[in-house]
């Protein structure tokens, strides 16, 4: 079971308000769990971002929505009441509460912000039809957003690492791996990978800075699918130089088979596909740059008791 769209969480809030003289936050929550009948499974999902449950960010910004509208009113932190607009509102019967019909008090017109033109933001939006802000929350849309222009740069890298050269693929994955903590400096697993060719295995790195133990590598940048012989050849080599640990780095994908077989050997080969690749690049700042910085902040709570 799906968590419902944000726009369904907006009537329910302003209904579960109007049961008391004052409703916390936290009530909100559970009684719209109730009236959308939520299983267990709707109520673990997560933002995006993976920092809150959607259920509860969904509620929260409803309040938000119904607050800047003055169909409820604030009294105290994470505490709310039902204005007579939002009584007379109720009073009406309505089935849900749309873009539209928020749009016709003018504090949520300006609560929704004006374009650069003097356009109200609800003018530019158009129909219900067209009004995304109501499917997700706005942090919700801010996190999905942002995964997907980090999803388009990943997939611009992981083509551009297919197209490049075997020696400079090489070297992005000893770029990464020092990133990463591995191999000491970059210099010395500069000269520990690509020189070796022994037997299926393109290099060795350190694990540590300190050369307590060693890891090999193989780094292939192939389209096809890397089965299981491949990785059969790989523990071979990793067997006659009487090693247990490997990483075997690829631009495509492994079969089940060879995913299989590194569960069932003893040596610790640890199997990086093309999106992995991609991943680990943009989480230590490999051959991309930072272009823009965006800051969310939240209310230091801390501050005002104090």
């Amino acid at each position: 079971m799906a968590v419902p769209e944000f726009a369904a969480y907006l009537l329910p809030t302003l209904q579960a308000v109007a049961l008391k003289s004052f409703s916390k936050t936290k009530e909100v929550i559970e009684q719209n769990a109730r009236h959308l009948a939520l299983d267990e499974s709707a109520l673990a999902q997560m933002l995006p971002s993976n920092t809150m449950r959607t259920h509860d960010n969904r509620t929260y910004w409803a309040l938000v929505y119904l607050a800047k509208a003055r169909l409820l009113e604030r009294q105290s932190r994470g505490v709310y009441s039902i204005t007579e607009k939002g009584r007379e509102l109720l009073s009406q019967n309505p089935t849900s509460i749309t873009p539209k019909l928020l749009r016709q008090y003018a504090d949520f017109v300006m609560f929704s912000g004006k374009a650069q033109d003097g356009e109200t933001r609800s003018q530019l939006l158009g129909s219900d039809s067209d009004v995304n802000e109501f499917v997700s929350t706005p942090e919700e849309q801010a996190a999905t957003s942002f995964k997907r222009l980090r999803d388009q740069l990943c997939d611009d890298v992981l083509l551009r690492l297919k197209a490049s050269e075997p020696r400079f693929f090489e070297e992005v994955v000893v770029k990464l791996l020092v990133a990463m903590g591995y191999g000491g400096s970059l210099v010395d697993a500069g000269r520990a990978i690509g020189q070796s060719g022994d037997g299926g295995i393109d290099g060795i790195i350190n694990e540590d800075k300190l050369g307590l133990d060693v890891v090999y590598i193989q780094a292939k940048r192939w389209e096809g699918t890397v089965g299981r012989p491949d990785i059969q050849k790989f523990a071979g080599a990793l067997q006659g130089k009487r090693a247990k640990k490997g990483v075997f780095i690829t631009t495509s994908d492994f079969s089940k088979e060879a995913k299989e077989f590194v569960q069932a050997i003893e040596s610790k080969i640890v199997l990086i596909n093309g999106t992995q690749l991609v991943d680990y690049m943009w989480e230590h700042n490999v051959g991309v740059a930072t272009a823009s910085i965006y800051v969310v902040k939240k209310i230091d709570s801390d501050f005002f008791e104090d």
